[in-house]
This record gives C-alpha cells, structure tokens and sequence, in this order.
C-alpha cells in the first residue's frame, strides 16, 4: 500500500504480513511512517482530510478499505496511544464504555467484563476496590493499563499499541511488557517502539522503517542479531535515529 497526506508520499509501497497470535515491532526513527502505518490499521487515518490510500490492507483476507463497518473494525483492532488517556469518568465507566456503546447494557454482564478485562490488564488487584473513583487519579503506569483494559473489554482480534511505555516509569514499563507476552496468546499485537531493547525482549517479528519504506522485516532474533541490510544494523547499533 501507498499513504500521501496531501502531496507528501508518506508510506512508499509497504509489503508485511502480520501473523496472528504474534508481537510485530515497528521500529525506526521519528517520522518514518510507523505510526501511521499502525493508524491505517483502524482507518484512525480516515480523520486526517487529505489522506489518500492506494493499495490494500487486509484482516482475515478482507479489505479493511472496502465495504466495511469503520465502527465494527475498530472494535476488532483495539488502539492504545502513547500517553494515557483515560475518559474523566470512574474506571468502572472507562471500561464499561465500549460494550455500552456496542449495546450490552445489562449490570451483571457489565460487572463480568469490567472485572475479566481489568484483570487481563493485570491490574484488578490494584483498582478493585476504587472502581466508582475517577480513572485520573491513578498513576500514569496505572492508566495505560487501564486503557488496555479499556481496548480489551469489547474483545478485539488485534491490539495495535503506539509507543504505549514511553510517557512511563522503567518499572511501568516492566509491567506492561510482562503484560503483552500474556495477552500474545489470545491476541495479535502491533507496536511502535523507539525502544530497541523493548522490541528486541518481546516481539517475535520487526519491521525497521526509513522514509516512509519498509527496509528490512523478519523474525527480530535475526533482525537484531544478524540483519541483512546496513541501514539497519546502523540503526539498531545507535549510530543515526
């Protein structure tokens, strides 16, 4: 696929393949096209007037361009931005939001996903019996996980994470990876990283973005052991980016 914002040509014949049940890593220096791969993922790009698309992009071998529900697929790809952004609302209501807005209104069945997704974010214990408090007076840590919560609570397939440890603490940032390598098994992970230690510790795949292209993709084992192009390896070993 091809991305223009206008007359900028922003992604240049991209070419991936995804697998299900896998951590992808986009990586490469700020403002060579990963996130707004990952925003055309959900059509999060649909907001931005003058984006064009040509190309395909496919989920399950369908068009996610073509005669789609944006409101359906972006509830199959959940989004988790880089900073924290809870609704000024209870974390209970932060949660609840998404199965609300898909029509399940019934107490017991909001009560059973509130407590399933808060623990598939590892942090139930931690907010369990403050759930009627407002979700801002958490911890930054804290709220990134209740924004996967939040994601996970109207049962995506994918889970598309923009940069989602870098507005936090090392030990946050712990957390949250241990996290992902839980929900791999039950879920098909993209994120953007700046962090090649955090790509390297728990994706499966890279892909190392330049100017809008797709230099190098593969298992990240060979990609930072032994990767095959020299912008890479310059990258990776910290001498641009």
């Amino acid at each position: 696929m091809n991305l223009h914002y206008g007359a900028f040509h922003a992604l240049h014949n991209v070419n991936l393949g995804i697998d299900e049940n896998e951590i992808t890593a986009f990586i490469g220096p700020s403002g060579c096209g990963k996130s707004t791969l990952l925003k055309s993922l959900n059509r999060m790009n649909d907001l931005v007037q003058t984006c064009r698309i040509t190309g395909k992009i496919t989920l399950d071998g369908e068009d996610i361009y073509g005669n789609i529900d944006v409101n359906m697929l972006r509830k199959r790809m959940g989004m988790v931005f880089q900073k924290p952004n809870p609704f000024p609302m209870s974390i209970y209501d932060n949660v609840a939001y998404g199965p609300r807005t898909h029509g399940i209104k019934k107490k017991s069945e909001l009560d059973r996903i509130v407590e399933e997704s808060l623990k598939n974010a590892a942090i139930w214990d931690e907010v369990k019996d403050r759930l009627k408090k407002s979700a801002l007076a958490v911890s930054g840590g804290q709220q990134q996980r209740l924004c996967i919560a939040r994601a996970l609570a109207v049962k995506p397939e994918v889970l598309l994470l923009d940069e989602p440890t870098s507005a936090l603490d090392p030990i946050s940032t712990v957390k949250i990876e241990d996290l992902l390598l839980e929900l791999r098994e039950r879920y098909t992970i993209v994120i953007v990283t700046h962090n090649m230690g955090q790509a390297a510790r728990i994706s499966d795949k890279t892909a190392f973005f330049l100017h809008g292209e797709i230099v190098e993709s593969g298992l990240t084992m060979d990609i930072f052991s032994n990767p095959s192009d020299r912008k890479t390896e310059d990258y990776i070993t910290g001498r641009f980016g």
